[in-house]
């Protein structure tokens, strides 16, 4: 298993094929006056093709401006990658965003994402941040991973992040 960070001309329209994003979540946490509460909330997050491609493209974009994207593959077979975003936010801390981090449905239970995950924090301390930023998916099985990372809420909320997706947690860890 490989773990290293992908240059753009790496990133091509079908770098997702294959990948299986696939999630069945039956229960969150929110957010509700500084605590996390568990609740009822069943769906199924699953990338069909067209979204795939679209966030191959993002993600090549984002290593074009200055991120990074981070994958993990065995015998050419991608089994999870992470992206950094390029731009630098926070007032009191240096945050860099982690929009994405997955691991192929098949491949998960293998400590892939913990292996990804600490790969991810190097890079972005070497990319000047001393935060992580995190709008994490509500999903227990998710927040349990990211507690288990060193994850806290966040001191600061990045608006912009909150907006795109409310219903995530939003989440730091220091580098």
């Amino acid at each position: 298993m490989n773990i290293f960070i992908l240059d753009q001309k790496e990133i091509t329209g079908n770098f997702l094929s294959g990948f299986k994003r696939y999630q069945e979540t039956k229960d969150v946490y929110v957010m509700d006056n500084d605590q996390l509460l568990k609740k009822k909330d069943a769906f199924v997050d699953d990338w069909n093709e067209q979204q795939k491609q679209n966030i191959a493209l993002h993600l090549k974009k984002t290593a074009e401006k200055g991120g990074a994207v981070i994958c993990v593959k065995e015998d050419g077979k991608l089994l999870g990658f992470s992206v950094i975003e390029p731009d630098q936010f926070g007032t009191e801390s240096t945050y860099l965003e982690l929009s994405f981090i997955h691991v192929s449905a098949d491949y998960r239970g293998q400590k892939i994402g913990e292996k990804l995950f600490r790969k991810t924090m190097e890079k972005a301390r070497e990319m000047g941040a001393n935060k992580l930023y995190i709008g994490a998916h509500p999903a227990v099985e998710t927040q349990h991973f990211y507690k288990k990372m060193g994850c806290l809420p966040a001191q600061e909320i990045h608006q912009p992040i909150y907006d795109r997706e409310p219903k995530d947690v939003q989440l730091e860890v220091s580098l």
